[in-house]
């Protein structure tokens, strides 16, 4: 067990830089995980988790308490922990991981495909939504926010261990390689509506970004543009809603 009380000490120096730098987290090979269930959900996929922070107050008693029970940890300064600024509420808890090897993609398999989706929570909640309705594969084209940042790992939930996640991606390739139909979610009037849309085989969902949506070439590269028939009194609904509605009615139309 060691304890940390200084801002100067080695070991948090690098903790600070792997906290604020993406690109210190790629070049390490590393992630920050914050809270007891990610660190769960990693471990129960196999990835590796190699040290465990706990804030001084978390070892009071409840949920990280038990969890780190016997096992080797770091502890720091309540206020250092509250200076790495993973995520708005830090649980208390924070675990140094390997980031995933890569995995070929497999253009035979459901898939989303996120253009431009810039929002951490957005992202997140996208692959979490996606991981529920049974989709394996994520292909974040250029633009998108780094999938395994904190704020996107706390917003996902853990769906990053059960899925294969692949970032930069061209996405106009995996298109064209692709062995399934491919569905771009547009507001234009050329779309047909979601619920008249043909949604067997394996799927392919193109969700854009939250202000341009799917980039032209990519809607041209679609199987099928559709829209979410929307009576109310609204434009549009968030990305992340909007992706919702689409993959739960290809649930519904399988359990059918």
């Amino acid at each position: 067990m060691k304890r940390i009380a200084s801002r100067d000490n080695p070991f948090y120096k690098r903790l600070r830089k792997l906290a604020g730098s993406g690109r210190e987290r790629r070049a390490a090979g590393r992630m920050l995980l914050d809270g007891v269930h990610l660190v769960e959900a990693c471990e129960q996929a196999g990835g590796l988790v190699e040290t465990l922070i706990v804030a001084t107050s978390a070892l009071d008693g409840g949920e990280i308490a038990r969890f780190v029970a016997g096992r080797e940890i770091t502890i720091v300064a309540d206020a250092l922990m509250r200076e790495l600024g993973l995520v708005e509420s830090p649980s208390g808890l924070v675990a140094i991981a390997a980031l995933p090897a890569p995995v070929a993609v497999d253009p035979q398999k459901d898939a989303i495909l996120l253009d431009g989706v810039q929002d951490p929570g957005n992202v997140g909640t996208l692959l979490r939504t996606a991981a529920a309705a049974g989709v394996k594969q994520a292909i974040l084209g250029p633009g998108c926010a780094a999938a395994w940042s904190p704020k996107v790992l706390r917003a996902g939930q853990g769906a990053h261990f059960v899925m294969n996640v692949v970032e930069d991606a061209d996405l106009a390739t995996f298109l064209a390689d692709f062995r399934g139909t491919s569905v771009a979610t547009t507001l234009g009037g050329d779309a047909g509506s979601l619920y008249a849309a043909e949604l067997a085989g394996p799927l392919a969902w193109i969700f854009g970004s939250e202000g341009q949506g799917v980039r032209p070439e990519l809607l041209a590269g679609a199987s099928q543009r559709v829209h979410i028939p929307m009576p109310g009194a609204v434009e549009s609904l968030n990305v992340a809603a909007a992706a919702a509605v689409c993959l739960f009615e290809m649930v519904r139309r399988r359990s059918a």
